[in-house]
């Protein structure tokens, strides 16, 4: 039996900050697993920021088969959707990416899921995370029409070794978001222009593993940001091709790219990218510093924003409108 889905508003955290002091956030682990020591530690920033920290039953259970993966399936979806579905819930924080997020998805139960998408004050709940997480934010973004937030994970290594990325987390949970500027430090135009739509994407070979699915059914258009870690150049070619030949980056108004972590050469991968997108006739970015990036910013999706770019250092990239 279906349940009616509750209307989300998407852009609710352009006005208010997602999370005050106090809010329930839970910590989850649909991907790979963690550690003791480093769940220790994501429970210490999260309440060292006044939160009040639930941890899912499962975050530490070992898989039977797989050690890629923080349990079996179906206790890491229950550990997922019972975060969800908690009525006091304010957001759902996955603690690190890996492998294993996609295999999730076709036991959820959505309508479910929409139904408990909004928190008591009526605004949407919050899912952050990135990496293997991309599969999530796609999923959310399709079945749930949430605003969710690409960002580095608490029970990572560079949560804990980068003050800058500690930072900028805590910024896009306590502040609103409107108007906000993501342009990083060696970003650079590819291709100028102007751009308005909403913020999709993540990570480039979940969004190629996840063609064929039912969230890729529809192509969102709009700014479609892409980032990748570990793979090689002629992987990240056979990726681009699958989401041109899918129509994904067709139906784009504007392409940001991220870091390309351990992709081997960035020349070789900027000049891969320039051959796919150059010609396309639309806004490009190169190196926007979200992703794997050391300092990785955090990236907004399923939120409406505005790029504006010139050939040399005019370039803008901002949350909810063009700023005078």
């Amino acid at each position: 039996m279906s349940v009616a889905a509750v209307h989300v508003e998407r852009d609710a955290y352009l006005a208010t900050a997602p999370l005050q002091a106090g809010d329930v956030v839970h910590l989850v682990s649909p991907s790979g697993l963690g550690n003791a020591e480093s769940l220790e530690r994501a429970v210490g920033y999260y309440r060292q920021w006044d939160l009040d920290v639930r941890v899912a039953e499962h975050v530490l259970d070992p898989h039977p088969r797989a050690k890629y993966l923080a349990g079996p399936d179906a206790d890491r979806r229950e550990d997922l959707v019972r975060a969800w579905l908690d009525p006091d819930t304010a957001a759902v924080v996955c603690l690190r990416g890996g492998f294993g997020a996609m295999r999730l998805l076709d036991g959820i139960d959505w309508d479910a899921m929409s139904a408990q998408s909004t928190r008591r004050d009526g605004r949407p709940k919050l899912l952050t995370g990135s990496s293997d997480v991309t599969a999530l934010h796609e999923a959310f973004r399709v079945h749930l029409d949430v605003p969710t937030l690409f960002c580095p994970m608490p029970g990572n290594d560079v949560f804990r070794d980068s003050e800058t990325i500690r930072t900028d987390v805590h910024r896009w949970l306590f502040e609103p978001w409107a108007g906000r500027s993501i342009v990083g430090p060696s970003t650079e135009v590819l291709v100028p222009g102007r751009a308005t739509g909403r913020f999709t994407g993540g990570n480039l070979s979940l969004l190629a593993g996840g063609l064929g699915a039912p969230e890729a059914a529809d192509d969102p258009g709009g700014i479609l940001f892409l980032e990748d870690i570990d793979e090689e150049i002629y992987r990240l070619d056979g990726f681009m091709l699958q989401l041109m030949r899918s129509g994904r980056i067709p139906a784009a108004s504007a392409i940001v790219l991220g870091s390309w972590h351990k992709c081997g050469e960035l020349d070789q991968v900027r000049e891969l990218m320039r051959e796919y997108l150059a010609d396309l006739g639309v806004p490009v970015l190169w190196e926007q510093g979200f992703g794997h990036d050391p300092n990785a910013l955090s990236i907004p999706l399923n939120v409406d924003g505005v790029l504006e770019s010139e050939a040399g250092d005019g370039i803008r990239l901002t949350i909810g409108g063009a700023q005078s």
